[in-house]
């Protein structure tokens, strides 16, 4: 039988704690734990529990990669809005500074150094453009129409503000940012609120959101107009998903079916640019959650309300990615 050396080319190495980036097939001792580890790809994507928000919200916005996600605003109570930003760098949150208006229901897109958040629910914020740049908000030039429950896409330089509402009626509106003003272009077919997106200006994707019409639907993005295509397996709205550039890479998780009473879910959905696929449920059933994420094979869902606001979050690893894992004697 061939040795460890002989295959790899060099002995199982004595380590502290365990590597951060860990190739396939490696084996080293953890001398902390005193155990042996090695690292492996997955063979299917799943949830696992990472550490907790520090303030329990609903109906807040965040976006960004895995691990550094930024997340702002939401309600901490029934329409109690908050201005709290929080960013996780990959193993806790740590609060940093608010929003200058609090709100709820705004759409966001970017990441945790360069973020936009737009619109909102809360008096006189309809229309509120702010920027992140890493350490602070500033107030910029607003929305041509004010909104709120609209999802967005892009950066923190070139965004798309998506649907959303107008109290009552649902809009189709979209809305371009080029950096330093908004433009209406191109309506969705449907129009809906608490919907899901990822993508770029000229290549995007929105799924789920109310009413209950346009609980499945999904549509793409070509940089001028939108097409609908294959649905969700689940209507849904008010979920969490990944917040990407790759629009042909999607993940959409938890929430609940317009419309009618709350039937939280944690249902996740993968899209691959043409068909929608069930995979590893939310370890906790939720709607009115955050997520962030690269696309089907990292994100990160937390907060929500099941029905009681919590600081819960997961991790999604997906199929093929490296994890780590324990050897035992049994």
């Amino acid at each position: 039988m061939a040795t460890y050396k002989e295959i790899r080319g060099t002995n199982i190495e004595v380590l502290s704690s365990d590597p951060s980036n860990p190739v396939e097939g490696q084996v080293w001792y953890n001398s902390t734990s005193n155990v042996l580890k090695g690292s492996t790809l997955t063979a299917a994507g799943a949830w696992a529990t990472a550490n907790s928000r520090n303030a329990a919200m609903r109906h807040f916005f965040g976006t960004g990669n895995v691990p550094t996600t930024i997340t702002a605003g939401g309600q901490n109570t029934p329409g109690a809005q908050s201005g709290v930003t929080e960013i996780f760098d990959g193993t806790s949150w740590t609060e940093v500074s608010d929003l200058n208006t609090s709100r709820a229901y705004a759409g966001m897109s970017g990441d945790s150094t360069a973020a936009l958040a737009s619109g909102g629910q809360a008096p006189g914020s309809g229309a509120l453009t702010e920027i992140w740049n890493g350490s602070g908000w500033t107030e910029v030039n607003d929305l041509n129409t004010s909104r709120f429950s609209a999802t967005g896409a892009g950066s923190s330089t070139s965004a798309l503000a998506i649907g959303g509402r107008v109290s009552p009626p649902n809009i189709a509106n979209t809305e371009q940012w080029n950096g330093t003003n908004w433009t209406e272009v191109g309506d969705l077919n449907q129009a809906r609120a608490k919907a899901s997106s990822q993508g770029i200006v000229t290549a995007a994707v929105i799924a789920g959101g109310e009413p209950g019409p346009g609980g499945a639907l999904t549509e793409l993005y070509n940089g001028s107009s939108w097409t609908e295509v294959n649905d969700l397996n689940t209507d849904r709205a008010s979920s969490g998903s990944t917040a990407g550039s790759d629009y042909t890479s999607f993940l959409v998780f938890g929430g609940s079916p317009p419309p009618g009473p709350p039937t939280v879910k944690a249902l996740t959905e993968q899209w691959n640019g043409t068909n929608w696929t069930e995979v590893g449920d939310l370890a906790t059933a939720r709607l009115a959650l955050g997520g962030s994420g690269s696309g089907s094979t990292s994100a990160l869902a937390f907060g929500g309300t099941p029905p009681d606001n919590v600081t819960t979050t997961e991790e999604w690893t997906g199929a093929g990615a490296v994890q780590t894992r324990t050897f035992t004697d049994s």
